[in-house]
């Protein structure tokens, strides 16, 4: 009995030449709808599924293949003689390959369709075909990826495919059909609200690129994408430059994340609690990161004045670092950027010149990011499991002015700008502040006064090498747990420190404040980042 084949694909790469080598081969191909219709056009003889079942394609097509005729083919184990003799007596014939895949779920649910047009693009016929073939798959050889086609051939030719690659080629069935489903269920659950948690936390993932290594040498990596939306990493572009390596990713992750923090939070004019700081004109942002936290960032009215002040900030620590730039990169820019080994570049564009002076540097990765970061929680993971939140995306609960000094509102606008820095420093992170610059950034210590020696330090450094008065405005990420910070802040000049607020200790620190004539305000939002 000739083996028979059920070909059913919203792809159509590749098929014809499998289809070929089957009917070459003495197979007989049933198929559906438009993919039975692609290949009678090409002279491909095709069974309709709707001959073989003997019940007519109904219900603008949901029903076509979900019938007893083919899953009792697909089922029935070869090696079992009540299966075998079960088939003959309902005279139903075996189907010893199954070629599908799926409606294009993934890329219409990011098309924002109605409700009701992307429902229709959930494929129920195709993942039910594929899942009992693959869990017979000693009997069945499935297909899903026309990566795939070529081999299946080869086994086929050998006579008999191999048991691991049946086995393989099964597993990819339910690696596909388990992401379409976690893609579905985000889409009918959404991701917020009462089904931010779920009782199972699902989410498509596909397979973006493999990496030479991970963070270390002997680590292996992978950069997965989300299948079913559009994230910043989506929608960026390598114009130049290595492979981005498994630390490049993580560092350049978080500094575009930054470059929108900035955008979100300063460019435009915000208030809160009646309080406005704004960005005062200029326009451009640039944060340099190291080792996935920031070791400088700055403001200017170009983008060659906000990269030099972001390098003043610290000159050692950008050698081989990653930059993040808020507008397109230009030719000014670009020519003194070579002058330091840089890793990465990140920018909504560059201009043709710059470009063109960046052409030197080959190994130097730059990357157009066309997208605003928009991802809605964060993950990490842990022996056994997953930590899930929501994205860190609240700069201020209030603003509340809690010392006799007020600060002005130069300060204010420091202060708001600092507190995007401290974002992505890491905890404890303390920032100093001068002229829209963070000179001197104080992070990843196990205590808070730690952190504040480091960035005043460095600060007064950047200030004294500048020939500047020390900066005035220091920002905390968390409350101060002793007036120990305050006291060393006033040892350095500050006269304003924005802070969450929120240590049973907090009366410590504004007195220590109203003794040493610091405006201190409190925001309520902490921003811990570990």
């Amino acid at each position: 009995m000739a083996k028979r084949a059920l070909i059913s694909v919203f792809i159509k790469d590749g098929i014809l030449d499998l289809a070929k080598f089957l009917i070459n081969h003495s197979w007989e191909i049933i198929s559906t709808g438009g993919t039975a219709a692609h290949l009678k056009q090409n002279n491909i003889p095709v069974t309709d599924v709707s001959s073989v079942t003997h019940f007519p394609e109904c219900l603008d097509g949901r029903v076509k293949t979900l019938h007893p005729v083919v899953h009792a083919g697909l089922l029935a184990r070869r090696d079992d003689p009540a299966h075998m003799s079960k088939l003959s007596e309902l005279q139903i014939e075996t189907i010893d390959l199954v070629c599908v895949n799926l409606y294009p779920f993934f890329t219409k649910v990011q098309e924002g369709l109605p409700f009701s047009e992307t429902v229709e693009f959930i494929d129920i016929g195709g993942p039910t075909m594929l899942r009992s073939a693959a869990k017979n798959f000693k009997d069945v050889l499935v297909l899903t990826d026309p990566a795939d086609y070529i081999e299946a051939m080869n086994e086929i030719e050998k006579g008999a495919a191999s048991f691991d690659f049946r086995r393989k080629l099964a597993g990819k069935v339910f690696n596909l059909t388990s992401a379409y489903d976690a893609a579905i269920s985000r889409f009918m659950l959404g991701s917020t609200g009462e089904n931010e948690f779920p009782p199972y936390y699902t989410e498509p993932f596909v397979l973006s690129q493999s990496l030479r290594y991970g963070e270390n040498g002997h680590q292996r990596a992978a950069l997965y994408l989300t299948a079913d939306r559009k994230g910043a990493f989506g929608g960026m572009k390598q114009l130049q430059g290595k492979e981005l390596s498994y630390n490049n990713i993580r560092d350049l992750d978080v500094a575009w994340k930054a470059v929108c923090a900035y955008n979100k939070f300063v460019k435009n004019t915000q208030s809160v609690d009646g309080t406005t700081f704004t960005a005062s004109g200029e326009s451009v942002f640039t944060v340099a990161l190291k080792h996935n936290t920031p070791c400088g960032a700055a403001l200017g009215a170009t983008v060659l004045e906000s990269y030099n002040r972001t390098f003043e900030c610290d000159p050692v620590s950008i050698f081989g670092g990653i930059i993040g730039v808020s507008t397109v990169v230009d030719k000014a820019a670009a020519e003194v950027m070579v002058k330091t080994f840089l890793e990465v570049i990140v920018a909504p564009g560059f201009t043709d010149e710059a470009l063109e002076v960046f052409s030197a540097k080959k190994n130097l990765r730059l990357i157009v990011a066309e997208q605003m970061a928009a991802e809605t929680h964060d993950y990490m993971a842990v022996d056994g499991g997953l930590l899930v939140q929501s994205r860190d995306d609240v700069l201020f609960e209030k603003w509340e002015i809690v010392t006799h000094a007020k600060p002005t509102q130069a300060q204010i606008d420091e202060m708001a700008f600092g507190m995007t820095v401290a974002l992505f420093a890491k905890s404890n992170a303390i920032v100093i502040v001068q002229n829209r610059a963070a000179i001197g950034i104080g992070c990843g210590q196990t205590n808070r006064i730690w952190a504040a020696e480091q960035a005043l330090e460095r600060a007064h450094t950047v200030s004294k090498n500048a020939g500047r008065p020390n900066a005035e405005v220091l920002v905390s990420d968390a409350f101060f747990p002793f007036s120990d910070c305050v006291e060393k802040a006033a040892e350095y000049g500050i006269k304003a420190i924005i802070q969450p607020g929120g240590s049973i200790r907090d009366q410590e620190s504004i007195d220590a404040c109203n003794r040493l004539g610091i405006a201190m305000v409190f925001t309520g939002t902490r921003h811990f980042k570990h």
